[in-house]
Parts: structure tokens; sequence; C-alpha cells
């Protein structure tokens, strides 16, 4: 054989290995990155984009971005093809595969679904991420979740929120005798035993009820989502802090058998995506809420602290709460022992070195010195 017609042959043969290896490698890396579309339906309006709506598109853009656009995760806003408060429901059943909501939102059913978002003097942001993420948390919630069907994890955090928009002053226990309070969740059956009518509305509902008078007070999130949604308008006096929500968890719920079958490295995204909604959701609000308030302010809102008498009554309101649960839910009772434990410890570890270098700075603040 001559060396030209060697060349020739080694190199079809070289050709035809390198055809074969493709082809045998094709379908194996195909059906390890399948073209997979889901639907995710949010229980928040799309004018609060920037925030907590906003979630959701990062995590859908995370998913999109990592997997070179095979793992789609179309977004949809509260109620374009499911109701705000029914997005768990609509996972459970199959009817779509992802929600992103606030888990407090569906105590009704249990009040387990409560606890892995924000309950009345719980942890703040940075607490319940702890927990969440070092603690167990999401393993724990994750136990009660398999119960409804559903895989979750926190994708987005609004930091302590507001304790919300009122019509009138609340001065004592007594001014809020036959309140009819928009508040989301728990925080309602809290509130009954202190003579307040709760409601439960979705955001987009929240507004026109309060401007016709149908409720007397709402609270939704804190300066920069309010503002949007225009409560300074009907409702002058603004109070903080919502005790209720000291770092409410916002979640990507995940239809269990979909989440089951995807790859591995699909799931892993997932977690990330959501991980990463997190962070950018409470550093937004970080970010945009300063410049809200002041806004607020400006336009007429009247900064209302609550009073230690009601403050202190809605936290005895919380722990009996509490106990009569525990005696008849032995979920809830193992998940609400195992935050306490934490609580307990972090607040001890809080009041050392983070307290008081903030509260230095708030007076160097307050000084003009910043």
């Amino acid at each position: 054989m001559d060396r030209r017609s060697f060349i020739r042959k080694a190199g079809a043969t070289g050709v035809g290995a390198a055809a074969a290896a493709a082809t045998l490698a094709a379908p194996a890396i195909a059906q390890s990155n399948p073209k997979v579309t889901w639907r995710l339906a949010s229980s928040f309006p799309k004018s609060l984009s920037d925030t907590i709506f906003g979630g959701a598109l990062t995590l859908s853009k995370y998913v999109s971005d990592v997997t070179d656009g095979n793992f789609q995760i179309q977004v949809f806003a509260a109620g374009e093809i499911v109701p705000a408060l029914q997005v768990a429901d609509a996972v459970t059943a199959g009817t779509i595969e992802a929600a992103h909501t606030v888990c407090y939102y569906f105590w009704g059913k249990d009040p387990t679904w409560a606890l892995g978002s924000a309950v009345p003097f719980s942890l703040n942001a940075r607490g319940i991420n702890a927990w969440h993420y070092q603690g167990g948390g999401i393993d724990l919630f994750n136990e009660f979740l398999g119960t409804q069907g559903i895989v979750g994890f926190p994708a987005g955090n609004t930091g302590v929120q507001m304790g919300g928009w009122f019509r009138k002053e609340i001065n004592t226990v007594a001014d809020l005798q036959g309140l009819k309070f928009r508040v989301g969740g728990f925080a309602g059956k809290v509130l009954e035993r202190l003579g307040v009518v709760p409601q439960q509305l979705a955001g987009g509902d929240i507004y026109p009820a309060l401007e016709k008078g149908t409720i007397d007070a709402a609270e939704f999130v804190g300066p920069f989502d309010d503002e949007k949604l225009g409560f300074v308008k009907v409702a002058p006096f603004y109070y903080y802090p919502g005790w209720w929500e000291g770092g409410p968890t916002v979640h990507a719920l995940f239809n269990k058998a979909k989440f089951d079958e995807l790859p591995k490295q699909y799931q892993s995204v997932l977690k990330v995506a959501a991980q990463a909604a997190d962070a950018n959701m409470l550093s937004a609000y970080d970010w945009l809420n300063t410049a809200a308030l002041k806004r607020l302010v400006a336009a007429g809102a009247q900064l209302r602290p609550f009073s230690p008498e009601i403050m202190s009554a809605s936290f005895d309101a919380a722990n009996q709460t509490y106990a009569e649960i525990e005696a008849g839910n032995p979920t809830f009772k193992k998940t609400w022992e195992s935050i306490k434990a934490f609580r307990k410890d972090y607040y001890l570890n809080m009041q050392v070195a983070e307290y008081n270098y903030d509260t230095f700075m708030m007076v160097q603040q307050r000084g003009g010195k910043l």
C-alpha cells in the first residue's frame, strides 16, 4: 500500500469513527438534557415585577440560561391561569407544574403550611434563611409538602414587613375590636383573639376594598410594593412592624411527580435557581424600600408604631394559638419546635454584635453624620 492510499483510508476510518461516536453520544446528550416546558402560576400581580412577582421571573431566567434554553418555565401572573390563592391546589392536582407563592395563604387547610413561610413572632429574614438552609428547615418542610404531592424550595424573601394601612389610628387593643383587616394567612387567627375580623384578599383586590370601606385596614408587604398599589391614597396611617411577618419566605412549589421525573441535573438547577431568586428578592427590597418610604411620607403617609400594649397582647395571643394547635397537630408541633429552638439562640446571638452595631449606626444616621 502506498503512502497516499494509506492516508486516504486512515482518514476515512477516522471520519467514520468520529461519526459513529457522535451518533452514539447524541442520544445520551439528548436524554440527559431533554426539552422541558413547565407552567408556573404566581400569586402576585405583574405590577410587582421589580420585587415579589419578579422572583418567579428570576427563577425562570436562571433555569433557562443554565440549560441553554432546554428547560423553560413559563410564568403567569395571579389570575391568568389560576386564581392567586389556588396555586398550591393546582400544583397538587398537576394542572400546572409549579407555583410561586407564600405558603401561609393555605394555612386554613393545615396550619403547618404557614410555618414554611412566616408566622407571628417567628424569625427575621436572615434567621429563617439560616433555619431553612442550615438547620434542616427545607427538608422538614418538605416532609409536610410531600403529603400534598409537592416539593418546595425558598425562592424569595421580603424582609420584615410593615404593619399595614389604617383608615384611623390604632392606639390600644380596644381600638382593634371589630376592625375589618386584610391580613395574610395565619396572622388573622391570632388577631381574632384581639377582636379583629380578618379578611384574606389577593393583592390585586385590596385597593378597591379599602377604597370602598369594605375593609378598614390592609397590610401587604412594605413601602415599595405598597406604593405601587396606591394604599396611601385611601388609608393614611402606616403602622409598623408587621410582627406576623418578620421574614416571610416566598416558595417555589413543584408538583412532586413532575419534579421526580426530571434528570438529576435539572432538579439541581431548580434548587440553585430558587436560592438565587431568594437572595435576589431580599436585596431588591433592601435597595428599593428606603426611597419608597420617603416618597410615601411625602405623599401623606403618617408613620405609626404599634403601641407596646398591642405588641405584648399580640405576642401573648400568638403563643396561646400555638399551644392550641400543637396539642392537636403533631406535624405542626414538630416543625414549630424546631423553629423555636433556633429562635431562642438566634436572638441571643443577634443582640451581641449585630444589634449594637446597627444601633450605633442608626444613631449616627439620626444625627446627620452618614
